[in-house]
């Protein structure tokens, strides 16, 4: 992992696939409330946050796959 060089400040690539995850959780749920799925879901800060989590994890994963 490198950092990347943001005028003198040193940034982790982890910041880059959070801010990645937050933003394809934004459309995912945007897509969710329109089809109404979050009728069928018990508690729904505790499904967003699992998801943003999942999105995460799959982001670093593909990532770390593609590089070696």
């Amino acid at each position: 992992m490198k950092e990347t060089d943001f005028f003198g400040v040193f940034l982790s690539p982890f910041l880059f696939w959070s801010l990645a995850s937050f933003a394809i959780l934004w459309c995912l749920r945007l897509v969710l409330s329109w089809t109404r799925f979050y009728r069928y879901v018990w508690h729904r800060s505790l499904f967003d946050i699992s998801l943003y989590v999942v999105i995460l994890t799959l982001l670093v994963f593909y990532e770390r796959s593609t590089t070696r």
